[in-house]
C-alpha cells in the first residue's frame, strides 16, 4: 500500500529520473541525488530510485546543480539498477527461511 502511494507521489510531484542523452558525448540526469563513485572512465550515481553506472573515457561532472547532472566525455556503456534499501538483503533473507521452514537463531 504505501509503496503504491509513494510511486504515485514521485509520479506526481516529478520526482522521477530524467536522462537526456546528446550522441556520445553528452549526459544529463535530472534529479540527481548524488554522486557515489566518480573517476575519468567510470561514474556511478543514485537518481531516484535508479542507480547508475556510466563507463567511458575522460568523464567529467560538467554541472551539478539543483540535482541535475551533466556528464561530458566520451560514453562507452550505460547501466541502470534498482536502488535497493538498506534492509532488502535482510528481507530477503527472512522470507528465504520463511518459505523453506529453517529458522536462525
Amino acid at each position: 500500500m504505501f509503496e503504491k502511494t509513494a510511486e504515485s507521489a514521485r509520479e506526481r510531484l516529478f520526482l522521477e529520473s530524467g536522462i537526456y542523452i546528446e550522441g556520445n558525448r553528452i549526459m544529463t540526469v535530472e534529479n540527481c541525488d548524488r554522486i557515489e563513485e566518480y573517476n575519468d572512465i567510470f561514474m556511478q550515481m543514485v537518481s531516484g530510485r535508479l542507480v547508475i553506472r556510466v563507463w567511458g573515457s575522460g568523464l567529467r561532472a560538467a554541472d551539478f546543480r539543483t540535482k541535475g547532472l551533466v556528464i561530458r566525455g566520451r560514453l562507452d556503456q550505460i547501466e541502470f539498477a534498482e536502488k535497493r534499501g538498506k534492509n532488502a538483503d535482510e528481507t530477503a533473507k527472512a522470507a528465504e527461511d520463511k518459505r523453506t521452514g529453517k529458522g536462525t537463531l
